[in-house]
């Protein structure tokens, strides 16, 4: 299959052998130990050789006898030599295995924090499955490698030299034979592995474009029968799965005659090897069994160097998850962390933005000059067309991205100068994505405080009103929910995360438009609860539903990244301006469709 490849390989591998370090003292054992493990196992059919020429030797002559002692010493050194290959062997895997996996845990550590040190930005611009592949399946090939492959190239390269060497103390001449059947299996293994690459790539290629349709057919099996779409489907899965059929058959073909090829070589070989040692030993050229280990070495020979290749192609793979992890950890860091704390419980929620600038791309401006001044225990809601850069106000009020130019203060307090932890402590977040992960419903309510008491949980609950329904559940607040939460409505999901909200009391809220999926008594309950929840703190309400923020205390009127009026909901319906195109828009399709596109 194809191989991929490091952009770097040398400093990639150096960089890995860097992780290696601290152990070498323990690689030089495991070194040794294969080392030692290979040379008794090479050994072995030399001293089996001798076990046969005796036995020959005994056969052959009428007037000898066999020397029995003599071929059960010989059989006691083998049966030794290959328990010592045995012992070496296991502990050269051991200690590999002891080494490849700390390597790979300090590795793993090294991500797991450098991922908690990353900006948002970073897994803005990257997709889930992208960073998932290089945290665990890069890791996870490193580690194979570690533990397999390192110490079977060592295994093969000295198998491939001792091999050698004990062929050539056997018959110069045999060794030549063998080794002139090296260019034709390699001629074989080339053109045989470059014409299977081809169909390989074929393969994935179609493989990938079926598992894509497939997916998308699935997930969108309403749409597909609502539109009568299921021949079109169908028949599109039989094109793509036709040529899937064709590529893999193509590409399992040519690359399982290579083993049929690199037999008939061998043999070839193999036949010379016997022809030939047969006439040396008539000639008493050479013992009997010389030829025999001769043959065993033979059949060894093309093993490593078959193993050898594959091995590079492996290392090749690896270097390049490597290289794909230490992107990773290479990747700028958040600002360095100050220490100044504010104190949750003393925090009056008085927030201001004075000229701050703020860009996702560098050559394209979203935010100039922003002035927003919010006193404590205000609501401000953030209003404006899709793009307009509400949320973006979020991300820079929880430091999630970091301002150009200009500040942001709580209380007088500049949040570049904060603790990220303490600041966005004195933050409650309520989103229009709910957010559960695999727990109980209780867990869940307790995430918003460390330490939080049954009784606080319940309370809070109350004040969400979802008690209700959390006891009418099987288990109640013991309700263990599945992944995604699939098991409650969009609506009671939205409660807990207002349970959550309520139970953190923070000083500070941003509420995101939660109502936007479900019915009309679920959005009552729900506002309602918010409201509650809003009451005595500074609110930041992200509104789509413009008839949801008519009592807020300030409105900001948002468009292109600028806030371009703000005031009470009535003194901007009266000014006649963008705000009221857009809450007009809404009720009778007035005129800002057309100029907001």
């Amino acid at each position: 299959m194809p191989v991929q490849k490091a952009k770097d390989f040398k400093g990639t591998f150096r960089r890995l052998v860097g992780y290696l370090k601290p152990f070498r003292f323990t690689l030089i054992t495991v070194f040794a130990a294969a080392i030692v493990s290979t040379v008794f196992s090479i050994l072995s059919p030399k001293i089996l050789g001798h076990a046969t020429t005796k036995l020959f030797a005994g056969i052959i002559d009428p007037n000898a006898k066999i020397d029995w002692p003599g071929i059960e010493t010989i059989i006691a050194w083998l049966i030794g030599l290959y328990v010592l290959s045995a012992v070496f062997s296991y502990i050269q895997q051991y200690l590999m295995a002891g080494v490849a996996q700390r390597t790979v845990y300090k590795l793993r550590n090294d991500v797991n924090e450098k991922l908690a040190r990353l900006p948002l930005k970073f897994f803005d611009s990257r997709t889930h499955g992208e960073i998932l592949s290089r945290v665990v399946n890069d890791v996870d090939n490193i580690s194979n490698t570690l533990q397999q492959s390192l110490t079977q190239l060592i295994t093969s390269v000295v198998t491939i030299i001792g091999v050698i060497v004990m062929m050539l103390t056997i018959s110069p001449l045999l060794t030549l034979i063998v080794l002139l059947t090296l260019p034709l299996s390699f001629l074989v293994i080339k053109a045989i592995a470059g014409k299977s690459q081809g169909y390989f790539i074929g393969q994935q290629k179609n493989l990938g474009e079926l598992n894509g349709h497939v997916e998308e057919m699935y997930t969108g099996h309403q749409i597909v029968k609502a539109y009568g779409h299921e021949r079109k489907a169908v028949e599109k899965f039989d094109a793509i799965n036709d040529r899937l059929y064709d590529a893999g058959w193509r590409a399992q073909f040519v690359s399982g005659i290579m083993m049929p090829l690199m037999s008939f070589i061998g043999n070839i070989g193999y036949v010379a090897i016997s022809v030939v040692g047969g006439v040396l030993v008539t000639r008493q050229a050479i013992n009997i069994g010389d030829i025999q280990a001769f043959i065993q070495y033979a059949r060894q020979f093309t093993m490593p160097i078959t193993q050898t290749a594959n091995i590079a192609n492996i290392i090749q793979s690896t270097v390049a998850s490597a290289e794909r992890v230490f992107e990773l950890l290479d990747e700028s860091e958040e600002m360095p962390e100050e220490k100044k704390e504010l104190d949750p419980a003393h925090v009056v929620g008085h927030v201001a933005f004075k000229h701050v600038d703020f860009s996702y791309k560098e050559d394209v401006p979203l935010i100039a000059d922003m002035n927003i001044d919010v006193k404590a225990g205000q609501t401000v809601a953030i209003v404006g067309p899709t793009g307009a850069g509400k949320t973006t106000l979020v991300n820079l009020l929880m430091r999630f991205y970091e301002v150009n130019g200009g500040t942001i203060t709580v209380d007088g307090t500049d949040i570049s100068k904060l603790k990220r932890g303490n600041l966005r402590s004195l933050f409650g977040m309520v989103l229009q994505d709910t957010w559960l992960f695999g727990g109980t419903i209780r867990d869940n309510i307790a995430y918003g405080r460390a330490g939080a008491t049954e009784a606080e949980v319940v309370d809070a609950a109350k004040a969400a009103f979802a008690d209700h329904f959390i006891r009418t559940l099987p288990d109640g607040y013991d309700t263990v929910l599945n992944e995604e939460a699939s098991n409650l409505s969009q609506g009671q999901k939205q409660l807990l995360t207002i349970a959550r909200a309520i139970l953190a009391d923070p000083a500070i809220l941003i509420l995101d438009e939660a109502t936007s999926s479900v019915d009309t008594r679920t959005e009552a309950n729900i506002q309602t609860a918010m409201n509650r929840l809003m009451q005595g703190r500074t609110s930041f309400v992200i509104a789509h539903r413009l008839s949801t923020i008519r009592e807020a205390d300030l409105i900001l009127v948002m468009n292109k990244g600028t806030v371009i009026e703000q005031g009470t909901h009535e003194a901007l319906l009266a000014s006649g301006g963008f705000y009221a195109d857009l809450y007009n828009s809404q009720f009778s399709g007035g005129r800002f469709s057309e100029d907001a596109s």
